[in-house]
């Protein structure tokens, strides 16, 4: 009885052995390749660094309304103001 268990759990150890020296799987050598390929979609001009010439387009004044309005979207809304709701009769009876 004793060496039936301890043969079976060999051959169970064993198993567990030769599972994990497995190689890797589809999914593991796909990892991070869907990130990768939607990062490169989303460039447009992969030589804009190259050109060193000024943008044109904005005036300095609605640049700098718009870096203002971008900055304070990162600021902290003031929490809400707490409303109590009252069920049933109020008031002088």
């Amino acid at each position: 009885m004793i060496k039936k268990r301890l043969i079976l759990s060999g051959w169970i150890a064993l198993l567990f052995l030769l599972m994990s020296c497995a190689g890797p799987t589809r999914l593991e050598t796909d990892y991070g390749n869907s990130s990768k390929l939607s990062k490169v979609n989303q460039i447009y001009d992969p030589e804009a660094e190259k050109n060193t010439e000024p943008v044109v387009g904005l005036d300095g004044k609605a640049a700098q309304t718009n870096t203002e309005r971008y900055r304070k979207g990162f600021e902290k809304s003031p929490p809400p103001v707490p409303s109590t709701l009252t069920i049933g009769i109020s008031g002088k009876q």
